[in-house]
């Protein structure tokens, strides 16, 4: 048989009502009244009924965060700074792979299951302004990546533009000046690739550098096959270059393992410069050159922002955009 509230009561000589606040973590409560309620709970293995305790709040202390993959290394990393900045509040995260596919981010924002949460963290690539629609109900919604449209909900995001020109800068102003990039994608309307790319070009302006196509080497993937087969046909072309950007840290290593294969030094011959700041760049051979474009800040912010739509102060509030700061992490590959 379940222990229940009174049973905790009457081992810890205390009224059912203070049991009660204890469990629900009422602040005015004397320590020594405290311990010996939480000395009872630990001894009968007393565990809360949370379906009770959430009809009767409202709440679930329960998000959800949906990214579009988890075995690419930039969303397992922000999943796990998700996760622990929503522990830190007390809530468990629910986590969700998209694919990025548009059909699959509208089924979740239609999806039952969120029925179960206080709100949703989303990084979407495949929504459009038509979508807009689909994020305006009651469930409080947080934004993350690229915001190409008028979302109706908070979006935190980095500064994709500014942070691609200080990498190109970066690169330019240690004597580089054939830098070829890793991936463009054609297909995109407006996203990372293009926003990397639109600052690539505003630093080569900058700097008098006249743009070569060339140069770019098209991903639609970004995982570090794609690097590796980027790198592949900017060899195989006869392409001339004296240093290169991956747009994010996973197409930077699989363009560095051709480049070792091939003989050329890094950074000697070709310098190499990645974006993401992941961990394991800088356990690169050698370590990599990169973009910290702020990732944790990121993750705290949406959580507290989603917070603060949770309660009832923040609910009817107007959608802020907020953007991370960004910093070029300087190690031995460029």
């Amino acid at each position: 048989m379940a222990v229940t509230l009174r049973d905790v009561a009457e081992l810890a000589g205390v009224s059912f009502k203070t049991v009660s606040n204890v469990v629900n973590g009422y602040p005015h409560i004397r320590p020594a009244t405290r311990e010996k309620v939480e000395r009872a709970i630990a001894e009968l293995g007393y565990q809360p009924n949370l379906s009770a305790r959430s009809l009767r709040s409202g709440r679930t202390d329960t998000i959800a965060l949906a990214v579009p993959e988890l075995n690419l290394s930039y969303f397992a990393e922000l999943a796990s700074f998700v996760i622990a900045a929503a522990e830190e509040a007390g809530l468990v995260t629910l986590v969700e792979q998209t694919g990025g596919d548009r059909d699959r981010e509208l089924a979740l924002l239609q999806s039952p299951r969120l029925n179960r949460t206080d709100g949703l963290i989303l990084s979407p690539l495949g929504l459009g302004a038509e979508d807009a629609a689909a994020l305006a109900g009651p469930l409080p919604v947080v934004m993350l990546g690229e915001r190409t449209f008028e979302w109706p909900c908070d979006h935190v995001t980095m500064q994709n533009v500014a942070a691609a020109r200080a990498a190109t800068e970066y690169l330019i102003d240690s004597g580089r000046r054939r830098i070829a990039v890793i991936g463009e994608n054609e297909a995109e309307v407006m996203g990372s690739a293009r926003l990397r790319l639109r600052g690539y070009r505003e630093a080569l302006a900058a700097k008098g550098i006249e743009y070569d196509e060339r140069l770019v080497a098209r991903a639609t993937l970004w995982h570090r096959a794609d690097g590796a087969h980027a790198m592949h046909d900017l060899l195989d072309r006869g392409v001339e270059f004296d240093a290169v950007f991956g747009f994010n840290d996973t197409l930077a290593l699989g363009a560095m393992r051709v480049l070792q294969e091939a003989g050329l030094r890094i950074p000697q011959d070709v310098a190499v410069l990645g974006f993401d700041d992941l961990d394991e760049a800088a356990y690169a051979i050698p370590s990599l050159t990169t973009v910290d474009p702020g990732r944790e800040w990121i993750a705290r912010t949406a959580v507290a922002t989603l917070l603060a739509r949770i309660s009832a102060d923040g609910a009817d509030a107007a959608p802020q955009t907020r953007a991370a700061e960004f910093a070029v992490v300087a190690r031995e590959s460029a």
